[in-house]
């Protein structure tokens, strides 16, 4: 008395009767059918994901002979408690990473401006396409800095 049949439809196309009352909740269908894997399972009606597991079945509009498609995800993702962030070991500016990249950068402008400091006071040692070359380089160089750090 009071029980609709609602019908489970897996991805590989197997069924399963369920009988529920209207009054029940997305949880406790889960925790009938699926005891201990209720984290995993995840219940779709007309294209809705049932998310809330304290609606009731009338609330969704459930009724007697529905279909309700159900996925099991491989990992319990409800169950697993987030691993907490590791603390660096050296204090890092905020929004700045600190790797080895971050030094990629200031370490090439020095040696472009060593390069500089040479061609400037040194000129003699420098060939036209050895100063073309350093030109280029400089531009190149000054692209990608303000492309990466720029955004």
């Amino acid at each position: 008395p009071g029980l609709i049949k609602i019908r489970l439809k897996f991805l590989n196309d197997t069924e399963e009767v369920a009988m529920a009352r209207p009054e029940d909740t997305v949880g406790v269908l889960k925790s009938k059918y699926f005891p201990g894997q209720e984290s995993q399972m995840k219940l779709i009606y007309r294209g809705q994901l049932l998310q809330d597991q304290a609606r009731t079945l009338r609330s969704l509009r459930i009724t007697d002979n529905c279909v309700i498609h159900c996925h099991r995800s491989r990992r319990d993702t409800a169950a697993t408690p987030a691993l907490p962030d590791p603390v660096p070991a050296v204090p890092t500016a905020p929004g700045l990473p600190l790797g080895g990249g971050t030094f990629m950068v200031p370490t090439v402008m020095v040696v472009l401006a060593l390069g500089w400091y040479f061609r400037i006071n040194y000129r003699q040692l420098f060939t036209a396409p050895a100063t073309v070359s350093l030109i280029g380089v400089t531009v190149l160089v000054t692209f990608l800095a303000f492309g990466v750090y720029g955004q």
